[in-house]
């Protein structure tokens, strides 16, 4: 097929090509062990003691509308336009290879960070696990080397690397090297245990909360934007959005998927569907049952379990390694979306080849693969999850927000163009798209948006010198006049 060329015309006829494995419940799986993990087992207990209290809830509420509005959008473009690369591939066909590179370079904030971030998360709750078994691990070898203080500089935290985090990094690099469908069937068996895990603790934990945890349901702010109040549930929104990252890697499989017409919406929608409806659950749980401000833990599950008293204390053991084995899938999609996004921007021309070659054996962008793997691993070795997360959280709602408007914009260039799904109510779902994201970006902290200001330059420097001079029109266009500049 001409959408999976990865060398010049010459000698794409001879190159492996990414077998189509994947149906429509793989895929809804590859949404879910995207989405369920770090946000919901770690970010929310941030978010709640430091933000917006009980009403955590809300910004979840809040935050899947973005997604709703958003998926909308990544449905019809993903069937629209049924190739690899999620957004990036979107941003070229709207509004050319600027734009795509901008934000295939801003996708790497949401999959590599991401799986970073993550990988931080599974350390957490792995030494949780080690510690119970009376194998502690040593805090030099099991946190960031690195931290931010209040004043946004870095601070030495005494600690050498965070080891497993770079570990399961590692593991999982060499686990996608090997092949899509082997590492799908061992997302599908994880996934099922991180959404028992959670409905246990839905089940058991909601009619035991207090409600004395619930009063005041949002806290008075503090006289600072974004700490607590309104204003505070606006801020934790954009925190917690990490918690939905992941339903656009099921767009990121295009080119694996087996009718990507059809079950690419399914994928993407189903997942997030089933998500927002758990987190809701689970979040007014943990807060119900414990107070707010103890929850800014690593492990914030397992305290809100704890505070319910013996009843729940069974339960302990099941959410840490729930936790762990959930975190894992989050790791692996995270990276298995970045891998397919390099992919498709090396097939492009943007990046170098090496990132586009297809392993004459597995069939999987197997040096890229591993280039994406020593980056993430790098990122949860030294870095802390909370600054990894904000970053994660402001980029992919930047993808959003230019998802949204390439339905708008394609709407108008290409009406002709066949849409096997078309997202309702156009153009006031993708408008209200990028409102509600562009809203969770306004809240989040200025150093946020300083950090990706830098992300962004050294991005810019890099389209300067490589991507602008190798960049060519893309195999997979759909009609011969789409905009290259």
């Amino acid at each position: 097929m001409a959408g999976q060329d990865i060398q010049d015309s010459a000698t794409a006829a001879a190159a492996p090509e990414l077998k189509r494995t994947l149906g429509p419940w793989q895929l809804t799986a590859v949404g879910i062990g995207a989405i369920i993990g770090a946000g919901i087992f770690v970010i929310t207990g941030k978010a709640a003691a430091e933000y917006a209290g009980p009403a955590v809830t809300i910004s979840f509420i809040v935050a899947g509308f973005g997604c709703l509005f958003a998926g909308l959008c990544y449905a019809e473009l993903a069937a629209m336009i049924p190739q690899s690369g999620s957004a990036y591939t979107y941003a070229y066909a709207a509004f050319g290879r600027f734009a795509a590179w901008i934000i295939g370079w801003d996708l790497l904030l949401e999959y590599g960070m991401s799986a970073g971030a993550v990988s931080v998360g599974w350390s957490g709750y792995l030494g949780s696990v080690m510690a119970k078994l009376g194998m502690p691990f040593p805090e030099a070898l099991s946190k960031a080397p690195v931290a931010f203080d209040s004043g946004g500089h870095f601070v030495l935290t005494g600690a050498i690397v965070n080891l497993p985090a770079v570990a399961i990094v590692a593991f999982l690099t060499a686990f996608l090297v090997v092949g899509v469908r082997a590492s799908a069937s061992a997302n599908g068996f994880m996934v099922l245990v991180k959404i028992v895990v959670v409905l246990l603790v839905i089940i058991f934990g909601l009619p035991l909360i207090n409600q004395a945890n619930l009063v005041p349901f949002v806290p008075e702010n503090t006289g600072t934007f974004g700490e607590f109040g309104w204003s505070g549930v606006l801020r934790a929104a954009g925190v917690v959005f990490f918690a939905y990252i992941g339903f656009d890697a099921v767009s990121a499989a295009a080119q694996e998927a087996r009718n990507p017409q059809r079950d690419l919406p399914i994928g993407i929608l189903g997942s997030l569907a089933i998500c927002t409806v758990l987190y809701i659950l689970m979040s007014l749980t943990m807060v119900g049952l414990a107070p707010y401000p103890t929850l800014n833990v690593e492990n914030p599950v397992t305290i809100a379990i704890q505070a319910a008293g013996p009843q729940l204390h069974w339960l302990e053991w099941i959410v840490d390694v729930g936790a762990v084995a959930g975190l894992t899938t989050v790791i692996l999609v995270s990276l298995y979306g970045q891998t397919r996004i390099f992919y498709s921007m090396a097939r492009d021309g943007m990046l170098p080849p090496i990132f586009a070659a297809v392993h004459p054996t597995y069939n999987t962008p197997a040096r890229g693969t591993i280039l994406v793997g020593i980056f993430a691993a790098f990122l949860g070795g030294v870095f802390p999850i909370d600054i990894l997360g904000e970053l994660v959280s402001i980029g992919t709602l930047l993808a959003f927000v230019l998802v949204c408007l390439g339905v708008i914009v394609l709407r108008v260039q290409r009406p002709d163009v066949p849409r096997p799904f078309k997202t309702p109510f156009s153009p006031v779902t993708p408008i209200l798209g990028v409102v509600v994201c562009g809203a969770m970006m306004y809240g989040l902290p200025g150093d946020t948006w300083i950090r990706l200001g830098v992300w962004f330059g050294i991005g810019i420097l890099i389209f300067a010198l490589y991507g602008i001079r190798h960049a060519k029109q893309p195999a997979w266009t759909l009609w011969d006049d789409a905009p290259t500049k």
